[in-house]
């Protein structure tokens, strides 16, 4: 099928038509703080953003308007969800991926695997993000540097089309007491069980990509898609924000969806540093 997608779609004129709407540069900013310790340390911005799809699908113009709005933001962690590439990773998208990246501006630059990657050349899409100085995460735990070192982002494998090992990411952690779990897919809670979490983002599901007012009308397969289509909700003592993504795949087209990112304020418990931001 994407081999079809690959010669119907040549000339990416899907995303050239939608890029003539005016609406076609429209990205939701969502913001949310959170308090993370009793340190008293400065706060840490984190950037989310997933399911970017470069591809014949999505305007290039729109997903440099997703990472100038990440810019604005000013993080101080960048962290990608997954599906970087729709149908071929070929080296013109991914040159276009990493100048995304690069666009932003933050010390730390976290990113893990999606269904579309794996389904494409994935090393050829590590190599692209490693080569913009992002850590490419596979069932591993990086703790984020001094301010911020009670903090610690673990990424897991794909549930679809890799092998999440939630057990073996959580069996690095070294007492960090704030964790946030990254992974592509809703999904990834399932791997959860018995584990503690503060945040787990996710990507994947577009929120049905093409929706109705009263919600998606067509979700991925999958145990935990259905229960968490979109926005924040909660696992347990977690929460969970599942974006609805920037990209599309397929059809060139959004509904009752609009492309998101996500801006979390980590802040220690008593709110010390959050003046200046």
């Amino acid at each position: 099928m994407e081999s079809a997608l690959e010669l119907l779609y040549r000339g990416d004129w899907p995303a050239h038509l939608w890029s003539a709407l005016p609406t076609s540069r429209r990205v939701s900013v969502t913001r949310r703080s959170i308090s993370r310790s009793t340190n008293g340390g400065p706060p840490c911005r984190v950037a989310f953003a997933s399911d970017l799809h470069v591809g014949p699908t999505t305007p290039v113009s729109l997903l440099r308007e997703a990472f100038a709005a990440i810019q604005r933001e000013r993080p101080d962690v960048l962290l990608l969800g997954g599906d970087y590439i729709f149908l071929e990773a070929v080296p013109s998208r991914l040159a276009i991926l990493q100048s995304l990246v690069e666009s932003v501006s933050c010390p730390v630059k976290l990113a893990v695997l999606g269904n579309h990657d794996l389904w494409t050349t994935d090393h050829a899409i590590v190599d692209a993000l490693t080569d913009v100085g992002v850590k490419v995460l596979v069932n591993e735990v990086f703790p984020l540097p001094a301010p911020w070192s009670d903090v610690v982002v673990v990424g897991l494998d794909d549930p679809l089309t890799g092998r999440c090992d939630a057990s073996a990411a959580a069996a690095q952690l070294d007492g960090q007491p704030f964790r946030i779990f990254l992974c592509h897919s809703p999904d990834g809670l399932a791997f959860l069980s018995g584990l503690q979490f503060n945040v787990f983002l996710a990507g994947h599901t577009h929120g049905g990509q093409i929706a109705a007012p009263w919600g998606p009308i067509v979700l991925p397969n999958g145990p935990m898609c259905s229960e968490y289509p979109s926005g924040f909700a909660q696992f347990g003592q977690g929460l969970v924000y599942v974006s609805r993504g920037v990209g599309t795949v397929e059809l060139p087209i959004r509904s009752f969806a609009p492309p998101d990112i996500l801006l979390l304020e980590l802040l220690s418990s008593d709110g010390a540093g959050s003046a200046g931001r």
